[in-house]
């Protein structure tokens, strides 16, 4: 729809208020209600959207080490800009509009900071390159029979799992809850997020879907709407749905992974693909994928952001804790897959279900464009069999600080981001590790209350 029939759609709405939403630094959606004749008053000049959004942590706590946001500045508002091309309905909420915004006004300096901006930034100079980006992502998360209310009330502890034991791929379990598998397909599709598949992965209570393939942008606002539309369904099921990294470790963790490819601009050819090349793998292909092998260390919070998500890159898990690539490896850090032009593509696995994923695909594409730019050579070659004790190459960063800390004094990484937007992140993450550090732990009471 262009600009004058979304108005025109608006106007004609039984609805009187439209909900608008943007994302934080942690991938949160955080919005309001709008009367609709306020936000069409504002299609054009914008509006102004408190910058705490930018300085407060998940648990809206104020960050104390950031610059750009803080006490310091007082928290006045940043100017938000509506993207009427994201304009959907919701079919739970009797088909009530909904609009995401960003910061990507004219000589914004906030921008530098916002997720989806910085992601705008990153697709223009693809574009500019002369690639059109086709990116999509696949998340797999835990359901409970639980409410916030009883989880709030059992301290969060030994929540029920909505269905029992090691089932992955199962019909059965599938069918025992069909009305919500149903409602997840029909009303994602409804919402302007086509699924291309849904099925129980292993573990109790956990789910998979991997979301239809797309432009870049379109792909990250989908990835980021489907986690909070997930939660909002499930509760009419009274289920809770969490996309943490690791709930036990006992279990695999959850996975959020990034299927990447650029296409000509004119999208008709998938620049990835070489039918004459051995493993039909173009020169291309091979300068994106050793730029993110390159990268990887020096920006792994983008992809595995908080204290939780390093639990999960551990070995047999699932996950990837090694600097490898193979061809249809799920034991490596990249998985490339080349069966036909149109579905060539490199699968990102090191992302988890816990990322920002307008930040995740900011860094897939940055760190593959920056091995185009650099005419970086694969000179690492395909894992074959077990990635986990392929270390000759490196392995990923045990925990968050050490990530941030590396992150952080990354000239690379700021070359790829900016100054500004590295300072920024990796104090929010570094944050994160002091908030987590202030803590005694269930396994510190369980370990020194009686023996030490």
């Amino acid at each position: 729809m262009d600009k004058k029939e979304i108005i025109a759609r608006l106007q004609e709405s039984d609805h009187h208020k439209v909900k608008v939403a943007i994302t934080d630094i942690d991938g949160v959606l955080r919005g309001k209600y709008v009367h609709r004749d306020k936000l069409l008053s504002a299609l054009d000049s914008g509006f102004g959207f408190c910058s705490v959004v930018f300085g407060w942590d998940m648990g809206d706590g104020s960050y104390d080490n950031t610059k750009m946001v803080g006490w310091h500045t007082g928290y006045g508002d940043f100017d938000a800009h509506l993207d009427l091309n994201t304009y959907r309905t919701i079919p739970w909420e009797d088909g009530a509009p909904f609009i995401l915004a960003d910061f990507s006004g004219k000589g914004s300096k906030q921008l530098s900071i916002c997720p989806r901006s910085l992601l705008k930034k990153i697709i223009v100079e693809a574009e500019n390159e002369g690639y059109a980006p086709m990116f999509s992502q696949e998340f797999e998360w835990f359901n409970f029979s639980e409410t916030s209310v009883s989880l709030e009330n059992k301290s969060f502890q030994t929540p029920q799992a909505l269905t029992p034991g090691m089932f992955g791929y199962s019909i059965l379990r599938m069918s025992e809850n069909h009305g919500y598998f149903q409602d997840l397909f029909e009303l994602m599709e409804g919402f302007g997020i086509p699924l291309e598949g849904l099925h129980t992965e292993t573990g109790p209570g956990v789910t998979e879907a991997a979301i239809q393939y797309g432009d870049i942008l379109e792909s990250a606002d989908r990835a980021v709407l489907f986690k909070t539309a997930v939660k909002e369904i499930a509760k009419k099921h009274g289920i809770m749905a969490s996309f943490m990294a690791k709930q036990s470790s006992k279990l695999p963790g959850n996975g959020g992974h990034i299927h990447q490819s650029l296409w000509d601009l004119e999208k008709k050819k998938n620049l990835f693909y070489d039918a004459d090349s051995k493993d039909h793998m173009s020169s291309t292909m091979q300068s994106f994928l050793a730029g993110q092998l390159h990268c990887l260390p020096e920006i792994l919070p983008m992809f595995a952001p908080t204290i939780n998500s390093y639990k999960r890159l551990v070995e047999g898990a699932w996950a990837p804790t090694t600097l490898t690539w193979g061809h249809d490896n799920r034991t490596c850090a990249l998985r490339v897959l080349t069966p036909s032009q149109k579905a060539t593509r490199i699968e990102h696995r090191v992302v988890g279900s816990d990322v920002n994923p307008y930040l995740a695909m900011a860094a897939c594409l940055a760190s593959g464009l920056y091995g185009i730019r650099h005419n970086l050579k694969l000179d690492i070659p395909a894992t074959k069999g077990n990635g986990y004790t392929d270390t000759q190459y490196g392995v990923l960063p045990n925990n968050l600080l050490e990530a941030a800390t590396k992150m952080k004094t990354s000239e690379m990484a700021k070359e790829l981001f900016g100054e500004t937007f590295v300072d920024h992140f990796t104090c929010t993450r570094e944050w994160e590790w002091r908030q987590f550090s202030a803590q005694v732990t269930d396994w510190e009471i369980k370990r020194y209350f009686e023996i030490i």
